[in-house]
C-alpha cells in the first residue's frame, strides 16, 4: 500500500473510528498528577487490550489534563504494517514480540519493553453446544471452530498449542483478530474459537471459557513502545512509563494479563 494512502486510511480511522478517552469518568486515577504534559497521542494497541488500555486511558488523562489519549485497536500484524507504511501514530503496543521487531527494524521504534504475557483459552457459547470440554475436541468435524488468521498473533499461538497437543485444527473461519473470534462465539455462528484468556475474561456471561492445560498451552508477550515520528514525545513516553508502572500492572492484571516472567 502507497506511504500516503495508509497514512490518509489510518488518519480517517483514528479520527472516526476510534476509542478516545477523554474524561467525565469517575475512576479514581492512579497516575500522578501533572499539568506540565500537553497534546493528542495516538496509541496502536492490540484488539485484546482494548478493555485494560481503554482504562489506563482515562486514569492518564485524569493526572494529566493536558493530554487526549486516542486508540485504535486491531491485529498486532495489521497495526506494524500501518506503522511501517508511515500511520501517524505514538505509542504501538503489540501482542507479538515479532510484529514489534518488525517496527524496530524498520526504524519506527526503539527499545521495546515487555509489559505483559497472556495465553490461550477456548470460548464457547454459554450453553456449550458442542459440549467442549478441550482442544482435542476441536479436531471433530461436528464441531465449528473460530481461529484468527495465522499471521495475527492469537491466529500464531493458537498453532503453537496445537503443535504442542499433537493436533490438527480445521477452522470453519479465520478472522483478522481475537475480537472478531470472539463475536463469532458470542453470537453463536460457531462452537468454539480460541482466543486469549483476558479475552474470555472480558465478555463476562457472553460466553464460557474452557481451559487448556498448561503442559499444551502457548502464551505471547506484549511489548510497548513511543514510535520515532511521534509529534508528541514527552507525553507518548509519559503514557508508556504509566503502562509500565505498579499501576498500570494492577489494572492488567484485574483484565487477567500476567507479569513478565510471572
Amino acid at each position: 500500500m502507497p506511504r500516503r494512502l495508509a497514512v490518509a486510511l489510518v488518519a480517517a480511522a483514528v479520527g472516526l473510528g476510534s476509542a478516545s478517552c477523554a474524561s467525565g469518568s469517575s475512576d479514581t486515577p492512579s497516575a500522578t498528577s501533572s499539568s506540565s504534559l500537553t497534546g493528542d497521542i495516538t496509541v496502536l494497541a492490540a484488539a485484546s487490550l482494548t478493555e485494560s488500555f481503554t482504562t489506563l486511558g482515562r486514569h492518564f488523562e485524569a493526572a494529566h489534563p493536558g493530554v487526549t489519549v486516542r486508540f485504535s485497536f486491531a491485529a498486532s500484524s495489521a497495526l506494524a504494517q500501518q506503522i511501517t507504511d508511515g500511520a501517524p501514530a505514538d505509542v504501538f503496543a503489540s501482542a507479538s514480540a515479532t510484529t514489534m521487531r518488525d517496527v524496530v527494524t524498520a526504524g519506527e521504534a526503539s527499545d521495546p519493553v515487555v509489559f505483559a504475557t497472556n495465553s490461550m483459552e477456548i470460548a464457547v457459547p454459554p450453553t456449550n453446544p458442542a459440549k467442549v470440554t478441550g482442544v482435542h475436541d476441536l479436531t471433530s468435524t461436528a464441531v465449528t471452530t473460530a481461529l484468527c488468521q495465522p499471521q495475527v498473533p492469537c491466529g500464531a499461538t493458537a498453532a503453537a498449542v496445537f503443535t504442542n497437543a499433537g493436533i490438527t485444527v480445521t477452522p470453519v473461519t479465520l478472522e483478522p483478530d481475537v475480537r472478531s473470534v470472539l463475536s463469532k462465539v458470542e453470537l453463536g455462528e460457531v462452537d468454539a474459537g480460541v482466543v486469549y484468556v483476558t479475552d474470555v475474561l472480558a465478555a463476562g456471561e457472553k460466553v464460557r471459557g474452557v481451559e487448556i492445560p498448561d503442559d499444551v498451552n502457548a502464551s505471547t508477550d506484549y511489548p510497548i513502545a513511543p514510535l520515532a515520528h511521534s509529534t508528541h514525545a514527552e507525553a507518548a513516553s509519559a503514557f508508556v512509563d504509566y503502562v509500565l508502572s505498579a499501576d498500570g500492572a494492577r489494572v492488567l492484571s484485574a483484565a487477567g494479563f500476567r507479569q513478565p516472567g510471572a
